[in-house]
């Protein structure tokens, strides 16, 4: 069974059926909200209520946000048969992390389970996939990026900033006095930086043939792991983590150049305008090129969505609208929404909302292998487990991506 049919489970259908009942409830008494505004000032009660139901929605939505994440898991205990060496191979990783033997490890150096440098050993290639497998579930970028392995530190993208010029001849004779330009390349550096988490076990735990260290481990890592890529493929340095999109050099959409992200502002500081605030959403979704809206996300944390789910157009439509089924994503004028909690919130100058294909616009590296350093002595009873990996992160086109700001100009 894969892991999108296995995903729908009971719980998650129900949880679903009641997220949409509570869609229904809040646009109820948001239209008796926008009915009292039209007439006179909206009576506190209703605005209470439609606060207090706006809330109810976000926790039904956390609570089949976290019933799918679930049911995407890899199964404990999986029935999938290895091949010999690989049976092997994972066989003696578990005697490493179980009892620190890590002589079959050194005896399968020439399988890609040996030593680093530095010390530690290589994940077995199911443990690795089981960790990547659940981060690609967790983090919201890595959902709607471009993800790429490399066996090195430095990954270099050469782009094409320019392309040759061209023109129209009268005629196969007619002389060209000029000649075109030449394309325009550019290369971006996308190095890697060490993402670690180090998880502790009781002896007691790891005498227990009947726990799946597999699962375990990566269940250990995979919460850590996702929150701080999270934050860096948003809002990262590039020097000690993954360079974050909204840590790129930004202008006005109007004046943009490669090399920056542009941006539409709100005309409002801190707040979307007073008349009309879908309009600023429908010009930021005009902004990219026809090319880049075609696989288009919104990009924005849960707070920010809740204020846009208030919004009509000028049909009287709600432009924000649930998953159409469970385990689908919200969608915002069509397109589809990734909730990035590490996202700003509204307020004076942020850079709340994305748009853009994240896909061809922002590029994740990750260098091939996941580390483990068994360390029983520092602190005794427990085992701690060093695990690396070496993630990398940026922006590889800058015209896919679009900001709102919120604020005057």
């Amino acid at each position: 069974m894969d892991l999108e049919t296995k995903a729908i489970t009971p719980d998650i259908k129900n949880a679903f059926d009641d997220f949409l009942s509570a869609f229904e409830a809040f646009k109820q008494a948001n239209d008796e909200r926008l009915a009292e505004l039209e007439t006179r000032s909206a009576d506190i009660v209703t605005e209470e209520k439609v606060d207090r139901i706006n809330r109810a929605l976000d926790e039904h939505k956390r609570v089949l946000d976290d019933l799918t994440l679930a049911a995407s898991r890899p199964a404990v205990g999986s029935e999938k048969k290895a091949a010999p060496q690989a049976r092997e191979q994972k066989a003696a990783f578990e005697r490493y992390v179980r009892a620190g033997d890590a002589s079959g490890l050194l005896e399968l150096k020439a399988m890609s389970a040996g030593s680093n440098a530095d010390g530690g050993y290589t994940v077995p290639l199911e443990i690795e996939q089981t960790i990547d497998r659940v981060l690609t579930k967790v983090s919201p970028m890595r959902a709607i990026a471009s993800v790429r392995q490399i066996g090195g530190n430095i990954y270099r993208k050469p782009i094409a900033t320019a392309g040759a010029a061209s023109g129209w001849l009268a005629t196969e004779t007619t002389a060209i006095s000029t000649p075109t330009n030449t394309p325009t390349l550019a290369a971006i550096d996308f190095p890697t930086m060490e993402l670690y988490a180090m998880p502790a076990a009781t002896q007691t735990l790891l005498d227990d043939s009947q726990v799946d260290l597999e699962s375990w481990l990566a269940e250990e890592v995979q919460t850590v792991f996702a929150e701080q890529e999270g934050a860096a493929f948003v809002s990262g340095n590039g020097t000690s983590a993954p360079k974050g999109f909204l840590t790129e050099t930004k202008v006005a959409d109007a004046s943009w150049s490669w090399g920056n992200l542009g941006y539409v502002a709100t005309g409002t500081d801190a707040a979307f305008p007073a008349t009309a605030p879908t309009d600023v959403l429908i010009t930021l979704a005009y902004a990219p090129k026809q090319g880049y809206r075609a696989n288009a996300s919104w990009v924005m944390n849960r707070k920010t969505e809740s204020v846009i789910r208030k919004f009509k157009d000028a049909q009287n439509n709600y432009i924000w609208q649930p998953g159409s089924a469970a385990g689908q994503p919200p969608t915002l004028l069509g397109y589809p929404v990734a909730e990035a909690e590490d996202m700003p919130d509204i307020a004076s100058a942020a850079y709340a909302i994305a748009f853009g294909d994240f896909k061809r616009g922002y590029l994740i590296v990750d260098r091939i292998g996941v580390k483990v350093l068994r360390d029983p002595y520092s602190a005794k009873p427990y085992v701690l487990f060093y695990t690396t990996k070496r993630v990398g992160g940026g922006v590889q086109n800058f015209e896919a991506i679009k900001l709102l700001k919120f604020a005057a100009s």
